[in-house]
């Protein structure tokens, strides 16, 4: 099922290496060039999705400026090469976390689907809380079905 990374499909190998500059420059202003206009963002905190590359850039963006200590350690490639695993450490406040970043990419190696798993769940809590505090009013109108 995972494959070496060499094996991505290269408009994926494109995308993720911008990816990993934006996340090492700390500056994710080429993020909407990576997002397919419907890209959906799952979150580790909502059972819904939310639809719209505005969305997932909003999500993004805002949790990039929670997370503290922010650190990738191991990539996984599905045999397509098109989709990635990112295993991620981070901090929010005091709690520790892990999590992995699932990041499907389309062929023109456009961001369709980001979804994220975090543990333990105190590490889940505090980064809910947090982005609870800074998106509440705004994701409602990114949830729905499509």
């Amino acid at each position: 099922m995972t494959t070496a990374l060499t094996h991505l499909h290269p408009a994926v190998a494109k995308s993720l290496a911008t990816w990993h500059h934006m996340i090492a420059s700390a500056d994710l202003s080429a993020l909407p060039s990576l997002l397919h206009p419907d890209a959906m963002f799952r979150s580790p905190m909502a059972f819904s999705p939310y639809h719209s590359a505005q969305a997932v850039s909003l999500i993004l963006n805002t949790v990039f400026g929670v997370f503290e200590n922010f650190a990738y350690h191991r990539e996984l490639a599905t045999d397509d090469g098109l989709s990635v695993v990112l295993e991620f450490s981070a901090s929010v406040g005091d709690k520790q976390l892990k999590g992995i970043d699932l990041i499907r990419f389309d062929e023109q190696g456009k961001i369709v689907e980001f979804e994220v798993m975090i543990r333990p769940l105190s590490g889940l809590q505090a980064l809910g809380g947090e982005m609870g505090k800074r998106l509440a009013q705004h994701l409602p109108a990114f949830k729905g079905s499509k």
